[in-house]
């Protein structure tokens, strides 16, 4: 099982203990009124935004906010602009990193990601270091109990899914991003249930972090998560089930 899985369903858990915390409601509305901004308010021709209110929506959002967010992203109201910019960069055991952030301040933010880098056995790269190391992929993750996972796999793949991935939480569908849409659509009627779905970067290969890096490749994936600015973090780090399960002990 790769990394990415992994990581994947440790952000879903993580996101829904922020979800309760509230911690998780600058993110989303940084992301909806970016969404708006961009592509519009009407979410039949804004995949993005219509992603985003359905984050905002699972996170127990008031839908006031939502539409305020939504109003400033348009300009219908005053509000702070947002940019998105992306840093590259190395981690422990020489992990690669790509952290996206969204932000209203670029030398705050530059500042305080290359510190978080610095302060987790790191360091920041310049654009392209490790981009090219990651392709953006849809990643649908459909709940396990109760599923035959080689029906499962068969109807994925048939649909047009590009792999399939098993974890202990979850069935991973990897789709391209321009299949993503349609792909999460089928498996809902099918009547699958979806714990988390996302455009997201999957690495091309990865990195084996054994017992003395883990827990520092953790912590760093961590301290990026819980920034503000960032949005997403991403890396190409492995990290067996034995160790992971070591950490969570």
């Amino acid at each position: 099982m790769s990394g990415h899985s992994k990581w994947a369903s440790i952000k879903h858990k993580k996101a829904i203990t922020d979800a309760k915390k509230g911690k998780a409601f600058t993110k989303i509305v940084k992301e909806i009124s970016i969404a708006a901004r961009m592509g519009g308010a009407d979410t039949s021709g804004n995949p993005r935004l219509r992603k985003a209110i359905e984050d905002g929506k699972a996170a127990n959002m008031p839908i006031e906010n939502i539409k305020r967010a939504v109003m400033k992203g348009t300009g219908q109201l005053p509000g702070v602009i947002y940019e998105e910019i992306t840093y590259e960069g190395y981690g422990p055991g020489g992990i690669a990193v790509l952290v996206e952030t969204t932000t209203d301040s670029k030398n705050r933010t530059f500042s305080e990601i290359r510190n978080l880098f610095e302060k987790t056995g790191g360091n920041i790269g310049t654009a392209g270091c490790v981009a090219w190391m990651f392709e953006k992929r849809g990643s649908i993750q459909v709940e396990k109990p109760d599923i035959n996972e080689d029906e499962l796999m068969t109807f994925a793949i048939d649909s047009g899914a590009q792999d399939f991935q098993v974890s202990d939480a979850a069935y991973e569908v990897i789709t391209a991003p321009e299949d993503f849409d349609a792909i999460k659509t089928k498996l809902l009627e099918k009547k699958y249930k979806i714990n988390s779905s996302e455009l997201t970067m999957i690495p091309k290969n990865e990195v084996k972090v054994g017992e003395d890096k883990a827990q520092k490749v953790i912590n760093m994936m961590n301290a990026f998560e819980d920034h503000d600015d960032v949005k997403e973090v991403y890396s190409n780090f492995d990290i067996s089930d034995a160790i992971f399960a070591k950490l969570d002990q």
